[in-house]
């Protein structure tokens, strides 16, 4: 995996995961843990850490309330700062988590953010004991601390999708004050958190920087300046970076390779949201990216790998590989999370791709 992401060529063609969601691990794997999931289905481990340590702020003072609503638990937050308050939701079922009321909600309320919000602290002796548990293993990841890796992604979760695309026409100082806020604070994380720590790939991006999601234009003013410096910042301290977008990225892809990151992620075709519906846009995506980046993805976790048959996961995996990954520089993955994949496509995913050598 290593030499893939050096855009070399290895023994064979790495194949993974995006990443292991305990709501599989304990209904489909028998609550092994993640890296004990990837040996029993003969995967290459890719394995996700991003714990952090809150700091207690008397500046930012959080209270949590969980209640029940229609089929899901909703947990409200309602954060005390010395000039306000600031509510938000999240709605959590058993598979995932997602945001029901979004923190920002008036111009005024990002200076709060700015002026009080506490920069938490990666939980680095616990990186380092999963490091240690993986060993040679496989790769060990990490996210940039927040909603999502890239500040425009970020904000996204933060004020809302449509509120974001909104602003960048009705105020776009705002947007770029905003975006500033959150550059800055993810910079002191990546200050205070990376260095030294035993990352093989740090992911910063989003699926709403996706050009199914927003325009080229959009992309080009509101991601990539941002992008480029959290990774300029990552890359100094000797990090891989990994770009995700898990959605199109078929006319974003000369920005991603601007952005200064070293891997692109997830391919997505359009079957899963992304754009790539043609053996010609794949080729293009190739084109654009392969020369100077590394590529990872490609494969659809819910046509294929979870319904598909074994023929099927087969003709999948040698497509892929023809299509990204002859010349080496890439890793089959997933293209993001799944939830219902049976343990046994993943082992046909596995052993079909170890057929695949240099």
């Amino acid at each position: 995996m290593l030499r893939a992401l050096g855009r070399e060529k290895p023994d064979r063609l790495p194949v993974t995961i995006h990443q292991w969601q305990p709501y599989h691990l304990q209904r489909y794997m028998g609550g092994v843990s993640d890296i004990e999931a990837n040996r029993l289905c003969g995967l290459d481990a890719s394995i996700n850490f991003y714990e952090v340590d809150e700091p207690a702020s008397r500046s930012w003072r959080v209270s949590a309330e969980a209640r029940p609503a229609d089929g899901y638990t909703e947990t409200r937050y309602t954060i005390e700062t010395p000039e306000g308050t600031l509510t938000t939701a999240e709605g959590q079922s058993p598979a995932t988590t997602w945001v029901t009321e979004h923190l920002i909600k008036r111009d005024e309320d990002i200076e709060l953010m700015r002026r009080y919000r506490p920069i938490p602290r990666l939980a680095r002796e616990k990186a380092v004991q999963v490091r240690d548990a993986l060993g040679d293993g496989g790769i060990l990841r990490t996210f940039i601390w927040g909603k999502q890796g890239g500040c425009w992604q970020d904000a996204c979760e933060l004020h809302g999708l449509e509120n974001m695309i909104y602003a960048t026409y009705d105020k776009p100082d705002w947007v770029h004050a905003f975006l500033k806020i959150l550059l800055e604070q993810k910079l002191k994380y990546v200050e205070q958190s990376l260095p030294g720590t035993p990352f093989d790939l740090v992911e910063t991006g989003g699926g709403a920087a996706s050009n199914t999601v927003i325009s080229a234009d959009i992309h080009r003013d509101y991601c990539l300046p941002y992008d480029t410096a959290l990774h300029d910042a990552i890359k100094s301290l000797g990090h891989r970076v990994v770009y995700h977008t898990c959605g199109g990225m078929t006319r974003i892809a000369g920005f991603i390779r601007q952005n200064h990151c070293d891997a692109s992620e997830t391919l997505s075709p359009d079957t899963v949201g992304g754009d790539i519906k043609t053996d010609a846009d794949a080729a293009q995506v190739y084109a654009d990216l392969h020369p100077t980046l590394a590529l990872i993805g490609g494969m659809d976790q819910f046509n294929t790998l979870q319904n598909g048959d074994e023929a099927e996961i087969r003709r999948q995996v040698g497509k892929l590989f023809h299509q990204y990954g002859q010349n080496g520089g890439y890793i089959l993955s997933a293209c993001d999370h799944f939830f219902d994949v049976p343990p046994e496509n993943l082992k046909i995913f596995a052993k079909a791709a170890w057929e695949y050598t240099y």
